[in-house]
């Protein structure tokens, strides 16, 4: 390396690569364990279409991962973030901060209506993400923790459905 070459300290955040899936999966898996399955979070992402994802690392070291799913908030499009996984050497760095804020910027870059979680209210009010009490999740959790961040559309109500590579078709060809 060069004398005058910086050494970088601060993770890399990177668009998610087909080749990163197998270890994000596991940076997940170590990072929430196998409960996570019987979540309703995770049962709406099983059947919806991946929109983006972005990575961390730390050299070659997967650090942190999240992810953006397509759904639906009764007749608005969304993007629903989650899950956000990091590392435990790495937690309480401000990594899970500088993922939400890189999802944050891709759903304004994109022009989605809004990005829509289950999450920390406190935690995420700092984003912008506000509670969205009228959205309804397929399956038990607390209203309380569903929030959304509106990038052109005000909170919405309705139920929160998966968007399919096949709906996401029918849709467009209806339209």
């Amino acid at each position: 390396m060069p004398a005058t070459a910086a050494i970088s300290t601060s993770p890399q955040i990177l668009a998610e690569q087909a080749a990163d899936a197998e270890a994000v999966d596991a940076l997940v898996l170590a990072a929430f364990g196998p409960g996570r399955f019987a979540k309703t979070a995770e049962r709406l992402r099983e059947n919806a279409r991946q929109v983006r994802g972005f990575t961390a690392w730390d050299g070659e070291r997967l650090i942190g991962s999240v992810r953006l799913w397509s759904v639906t908030v009764g007749a608005t499009p969304a993007w629903f973030l989650g899950p956000i996984a990091v590392d435990e050497a790495s937690r309480m760095s401000g990594l899970g901060a500088a993922l939400v804020a890189a999802c944050v910027e891709a759903a304004q870059a994109a022009g989605v209506p809004g990005v829509i979680l289950i999450g920390d209210p406190p935690y995420f009010a700092r984003f912008g993400f506000e509670p969205a009490p009228q959205a309804r999740l397929p399956g038990p959790a607390d209203p309380r923790r569903v929030m959304w961040l509106a990038v052109d559309a005000p909170v919405p109500s309705g139920d929160i459905l998966p968007n399919s590579l096949t709906e996401l078709f029918v849709r467009g060809r209806d339209a």
